[in-house]
């Protein structure tokens, strides 16, 4: 045999043994799409929207035009509290998230919902994520202005304790940035954007995604 046709036997032979000795998840990793879970409530979801033109579809086409090879599982359920959003996580779990944007507690707030309870639910959520190894991005809400000041500190205080908490996790502190309030970027209700107001939630929150996704190791994408 050649020198050639030796040297070209022996590479075969050691590819083929890469290929046995490499699980398949991480033969096949880097040509799938990282799942990311977007949990969260009727802002999530799209209330009151057309089909297609909510939260997680303009994200998805978002990152797609940005060459991201990602898919948006949808986990938003219109009045869902953040008590609500802890009993569904398993069920949210088995389609294996890599990556969880938590976006919770807006109705809470609206509702007056004891600070305390919202955060002990956020706690869950974070603490079975966490023990999963899926890095987090949580978006804050604000508590609505009449139920006053001191409602209104612990409501904002509850998530930044959450973050104090853990480090790692980024932090959006409010969800609605630039869009509440805003009456082009509302619907009738002025409590859930329209198109354009979601549009705009998509781009302000799209960096700090494409931080999170960056943060999903290679050999777990898959």
């Amino acid at each position: 045999m050649s020198i050639s046709g030796e040297y070209g036997r022996r590479a075969a032979l050691q590819k083929l043994l890469f290929l046995f000795a490499t699980p398949a998840w991480a033969q096949t990793s880097r040509s799938e799409p990282i799942r990311l879970l977007a949990l969260g409530d009727s802002l999530t979801a799209g209330y009151g929207l057309p089909r297609g033109r909510g939260f997680v579809p303009q994200l998805q086409a978002a990152l797609d035009a940005s060459g991201r090879r990602v898919r948006v599982l949808d986990a938003g359920v219109s009045g869902d509290t953040m008590a609500g959003g802890a009993a569904r996580l398993d069920w949210a779990l088995a389609d294996r998230p890599q990556a969880a944007i938590v976006a919770l507690g807006g109705n809470d707030g609206l509702r007056g919902l004891p600070p305390a309870r919202t955060a002990e639910a956020l706690e869950s959520i974070l603490s079975r994520l966490e023990a999963r190894r899926i890095p987090v991005l949580l978006a804050g809400m604000l508590a609505p202005p009449n139920l006053g000041r001191d409602y209104g500190a612990a409501f904002e205080k509850l998530y930044r304790d959450a973050v104090a908490k853990r480090p790692d996790i980024l932090f959006y502190p409010f969800f609605l940035d630039g869009i509440a309030a805003e009456p082009a970027l509302n619907q009738p209700d002025r409590i859930h954007p329209n198109e354009a107001g979601v549009a705009e939630l998509v781009r302000r929150i799209l960096p700090v995604t494409e931080q999170l996704l960056d943060r999903v190791p290679p050999q777990a994408a898959g």
